[in-house]
């Protein structure tokens, strides 16, 4: 149904980031809008055995960000990397204990958890068998939070002091995205007047890369990592693994007045999908995600040709690309040859359940500075990706309002439109 327009509309006031090639939103922007890559060998583990050896790692020093030792040595990356990026979004929207507790709440999501900590350990209960379960120095105290991804969402809510709605959504790749959608859903329906939402994945481990090795959806271009992810290039040949983590402040508008807070963007609208057709497959009229997009635009009231740059999947397989680029036409229509289009996947890879959190955050920069980030390693469009993909270089453009898209295995299909603060009012 479409939103109502007195309803209570959510806007988003802080931002944090910690991504392949910076820590930090600033530094995040930077890559983006310079068009680096930073893809490189994997250092985490020996990758040697493996078909795809590459990812685009976060370079994270647990110490310089702020963790303390109890923290670094008890918790997951997975959560390091979550709560580092909560409590920048926390400073940036000022708030500061301005919110009521009660009002306050945590939304956090991830594709699989703390994977590296879960892979560690269930390698060691393996060699040694069921003594680990009496033996002290064998199990880790900490191997239930590892085990419970929810860990993640009530250290963010100690940190927030949030006593209102909190909870982790896992829905693979588009986990990023529907955790910000639901959060704001809260806020819409007077659940809370604040909410931390987004994604966090620490995921480039044996488990992970030996599971995309499976099925060759990973790029095995490894003797050149950097040009790895190129999403929409004829030759593209598979994805490339990332690790991160984007966390919003989103606050009620009236809330996010009263108190004089920065606005970057407004929620508004969104709407998700599922082909019910594949694990790993995709429509080739890519209709469920065109449905997503459809139902996006009705709750935010817009209309196709509103659209002013889309945030693409973009995830670099043959597949995908096409499929996507199907979608934005029936969406779209004729709107789609003029909109702008770009995948941030070809800078910073595909971060599973993160990624798409992290293109929001793309989505939402991209209105403050009126920067389109470019499509890096496009050099050779396929002829059926045929739209304006922004290669190579990013283009200064002021945008009002933003489609960021996400699709992931199992058939989910999500959308989310971000606009200007003032141009829904207007």
């Amino acid at each position: 149904m479409p939103a109502d327009p007195d309803a209570r509309r959510v806007v988003v006031t802080g931002i944090g980031v910690v991504a392949p090639g910076g820590i930090g939103t600033k530094a995040f922007w930077e890559l983006l809008t310079a068009g680096r890559t930073a893809t490189r060998t994997i250092s985490t583990f020996d990758a040697g055995p493996f078909r795809s050896r590459i990812a685009a790692e976060c370079d994270f020093d647990p110490g310089a960000a702020g963790l303390t030792a109890e923290q670094i040595g008890t918790w997951d990356r997975t959560t390091q990397f979550g709560y580092v990026a909560a409590r920048e979004a926390l400073e940036d929207s000022g708030l500061a204990g301005e919110s009521d507790p009660l009002r306050t709440g945590v939304m956090l999501g991830s594709a699989c958890g703390m994977t590296m900590s879960l892979d560690h350990w269930y390698s060691v209960t393996s060699r040694r068998g069921s003594t680990w379960l009496v033996d002290q120095e064998l199990g880790s105290p900490h191997l239930y939070d590892y085990f419970v991804p929810s860990s993640m969402a009530s250290e963010v809510a100690w940190l927030t002091g949030a006593q209102g709605p909190v909870s982790i959504l896992s829905s693979g790749c588009t986990s990023g995205i529907d955790v910000i959608a639901h959060a704001a859903d809260l806020i819409r329906e007077g659940s809370a007047d604040v909410m931390v939402a987004g994604a966090s994945d620490a995921a480039i481990s044996p488990i992970t890369v030996a599971c995309f090795d499976a099925i060759k959806a990973t790029s095995p271009r490894n003797d050149d990592p950097e040009t790895a992810s190129r999403p929409f290039d004829r030759t593209r040949d598979g994805f490339v693994l990332g690790e991160g983590a984007a966390v919003l402040t989103l606050e009620e508008l009236g809330h996010a007045r009263r108190r004089g807070a920065r606005i970057y963007a407004e929620v508004a609208g969104h709407g998700t999908r599922c082909n019910a057709y594949s694990m790993t497959g995709l429509r080739e009229d890519g209709l469920e995600l065109a449905n997503a997009i459809d139902a996006a635009l009705d709750q935010a009231r817009l209309n196709p040709s509103d659209v002013g740059y889309v945030n693409a999947h973009g995830s670099s397989t043959k597949q995908n690309d096409r499929h996507e680029t199907q979608a934005f036409k029936t969406s779209l229509g004729r709107h789609a040859y003029d909109t702008p289009v770009s995948s941030i996947k070809s800078m910073i890879g595909h971060s599973l359940g993160a990624i798409c959190a992290l293109e929001v955050a793309a989505s939402v920069l991209t209105i403050e500075h009126s920067v389109i980030p470019p499509t890096a390693n496009l050099h050779t469009p396929d002829p059926a990706c045929d739209l304006d993909y922004v290669p190579l270089v990013a283009r200064e453009q002021r945008v009002d309002t933003v489609l960021s898209v996400a699709s992931g295995f199992g058939g989910f299909q999500s959308a989310m439109v971000l606009t200007r603060p003032d141009e829904r009012a207007a």
